[in-house]
């Protein structure tokens, strides 16, 4: 039986770094890395960088060449097995003679699932599965999210000071935390396929939500850069295109609970403007528009909004990861909360788990997901 070797993990830990420099390029695909090993030695090694393009196990193949036969490949997610916008890999592990491939996870896309192994054990290859499971899945959360259940990875993104407040009564709220923090914000969109945002943020703080890798300090190559389609949250169609999130470049989807009767003009020059309508409980319906973002290929979904969004996502049980950056200054009472949760009982409380806390220049980065220990399902 197939099994895993020493040298195994340290090979596989090569190849999830990898991965990692496609976590800003790559979407909607997932992030991939492949390295190949032969008596010890690494002859190849690649990473899959934009969807259309070469996948991890090509890119590897081409730098080993020859050496390939015989070797041993490394490869982060299950090579797949179907014809896409490029051959299986599966098949060209095949051709390339490797004698063994170690995967860390297998691909829950339904055209892969299981195949892309097998196809290789038909052809004899030793396969050994499940090497840095954890690690690898994470990687790509929102790609297995969505193959799995039709729904993106969703982060919710919040500003708070150390009395929980977001904004001045007025709706002023530039600027709580530092630059260091809004350098990271830059980041979190960058890895980002949509992010949504309301209304009242659009008209009250004019953002435009874009990402600018050169001020973020991100080093993406320019080939490789794109910018997330940026979702407006506006039921009543109360944004008017003199916003300055219209005057920048990148797709714009506008969602709201019917269809517009004026449609705003945009120049396509800067990037297409559509509309999606939906609605429930006479809001615009937001379990529905994820559904949708997941089938247009959003693997992960950013939410920057006010208290009133963001708590509509968090109330609805849609959010898989919450963000709060905690800056050392303090707002008064009358300010503006955290999120516009109404609950009167500490039965109603919603609880979260710590997964990091860490500074990030002056401020704090506080990292959360749901809590969903059995004493949390009873409260």
């Amino acid at each position: 039986m197939s099994r895993l070797l020493p040298t195994d993990l340290e090979w596989m830990s090569d190849a999830l770094r990898l991965a990692k420099k496609g976590l800003y390029t790559t979407s909607p695909n997932p992030r991939v890395g492949c390295v190949i090993v032969k008596d010890g030695v690494k002859v190849g090694e690649g990473w899959h960088q934009k969807a259309g393009e070469p996948h991890a196990e090509v890119h590897a193949l081409r730098a080993a060449g020859d050496q390939a036969r015989g070797a041993t490949a490394y490869v982060t997610l299950e090579p797949c097995s179907h014809y896409g916008r490029t051959p299986p890999c599966a098949e060209g592990l095949i051709k390339a003679g490797v004698a063994r491939v170690v995967g860390a996870v297998r691909d829950p896309n339904p055209s892969v699932a299981g195949r892309g192994y097998e196809m290789l054990r038909q052809a004899g290859i030793e396969v050994v599965e499940s090497c840095l499971e954890p690690e690898a899945t994470a990687i790509n959360a929102g790609f297995m999210k969505r193959m799995r259940t039709g729904l993106p990875y969703v982060r919710v993104k919040l500003a708070m000071s150390l009395d929980g407040r977001t904004a001045m009564a007025s709706g002023e709220s530039q600027w709580i935390t530092g630059s260091a923090a809004r350098r990271d914000v830059q980041a979190l969109r960058a890895q980002s396929c949509a992010v949504i945002t309301g209304a009242d943020s659009v008209i009250i703080d004019n953002p435009s939500m874009t990402v600018r890798p050169d001020e973020a300090g991100l080093d993406i190559p320019e080939g490789l850069r794109r910018q997330p389609l940026r979702v407006i949250v506006d039921g009543a169609h109360r944004v008017s295109n003199e916003a300055t999130i219209f005057d920048k470049p990148g797709d714009i989807l506008i969602a709201a609970r019917t269809p517009p009767a004026s449609p705003i003009n945009r120049d396509t020059g800067l990037g297409a403007l559509s509309y999606w309508a939906g609605e429930r409980d006479e809001h615009t319906d937001i379990d529905a528009l994820l559904c949708h973002l997941a089938t247009q290929g959003s693997n992960e979904v950013l939410i920057e909004s006010g208290a009133k969004l963001a708590a509509a996502f968090v109330s609805a049980g849609l959010v898989d990861e919450l963000i709060v950056y905690c800056a050392p200054t303090l707002l008064g009472s009358d300010a503006r909360p955290l999120l516009s949760l109404p609950l009167s009982e500490m039965k109603q409380q919603i609880r979260w788990q710590w997964q990091d806390v860490r500074m990030v220049g002056d401020d704090l980065r506080l990292t959360l997901r749901p809590d969903t220990s059995t004493a949390a399902k009873k409260a």
